[in-house]
């Protein structure tokens, strides 16, 4: 079972600047815990996510010392990921490749098409460089936009990223619109259809509907799952009201009862999800 924590995430959509030393101590505190991978950080445009423009300064002040955790860094470009290739620190490479065309016009000013080119390209720079890239299918559940949207959708996005060797595909609900029976559906057709793709669940939702969705996936083989403390964040490029992500308690929660061995610091956790209180305003739960 992989959990990767995603303050990345949790932060992009907060207007208010949030100093950097904070993000420092709270991602540092984040790699105590045990977590597979930690989504730190961007290499994005900082006129349109302003909150990632210290990603460079925050990534120099982690104490990698102690953790296996690895780091993963999104990017939304070949330029982007050009500058993340730079870091020896970081291990994954994030791409955001949507399933709906009016999203990616959106969150990358570029057309499906051109998206897909650039994936080609980063995924020949991180062959070139021993990083991973990673590809979010965002609205990979379905849209707001009445773009079409089906499986054999998001199945032909799959194929044409095993097809460059892709290795690691985010099915990403963006906006919490996501049902058991299409997880289900999703996860049991791809799954056996692609066996060198993990495949994970990068789900928003609303919280009373979060916890069907991680056992809808759980249960459909996903073995790999993003969330964010508290269940905060969510994409300020989907629409105006955010959608936060599945919080990370409920998933600990869920995955301890079913007696799966997490490797996490329990009182590490705890510690973390206290100073989260210092970044996001949320009642957060703590696991005894």
């Amino acid at each position: 079972m992989k959990i990767i924590e995603c303050p990345r995430d949790a932060m992009q959509g907060i207007k208010e600047w949030i100093p950097t030393a904070t993000k420092v101590r709270y991602i540092n505190q984040l790699l105590n815990v045990g977590f597979d991978t930690i989504d730190f950080g961007g290499f994005v445009s900082s006129k349109v996510i302003p909150q990632m423009k210290d990603t460079a300064e925050v990534l120099s002040n982690l104490d990698l010392s102690i953790t296996k955790t690895k780091l993963l860094s999104i990017t939304a470009s070949v330029n982007g990921a050009k500058t993340a290739i730079q870091y020896p620190e970081i291990n994954y490479l994030g791409f955001p490749l949507s399933a709906s065309e009016t999203f990616q016009i959106r969150n990358t000013n570029k057309t499906s098409k051109q998206s897909m080119d650039s994936v080609r390209e980063i995924q020949d720079i991180c062959l070139q460089t021993n990083k991973q890239l990673l590809v979010y299918i965002s609205m990979g559940f379905g849209n707001p936009y009445g773009d079409p949207f089906d499986g054999d959708i998001v199945e032909n996005f799959v194929n044409q990223l095993n097809e460059i060797g892709v290795k690691i595909i985010m099915l990403s609900d963006t906006i919490g619109v996501s049902e058991p029976d299409l997880i289900v559906d999703l996860f049991t057709k791809l799954k056996p259809a692609f066996p060198d793709i993990e495949f994970g669940a990068h789900f928003h939702s609303n919280p009373k509907t979060a916890m069907q969705k991680i056992e809808a996936a759980y249960k459909a083989g996903c073995r790999r799952f993003d969330g964010a403390i508290g269940g905060f964040g969510g994409c300020p490029m989907a629409k105006d009201e955010l959608t936060g992500n599945i919080a990370t308690e409920k998933m600990i929660q869920y995955f301890l009862e079913k007696r799966m061995d997490l490797s996490i610091d329990l009182a590490a956790f705890n510690k973390a999800v206290e100073m989260s209180k210092e970044i996001f305003i949320h009642e957060n739960e703590v696991i005894i």
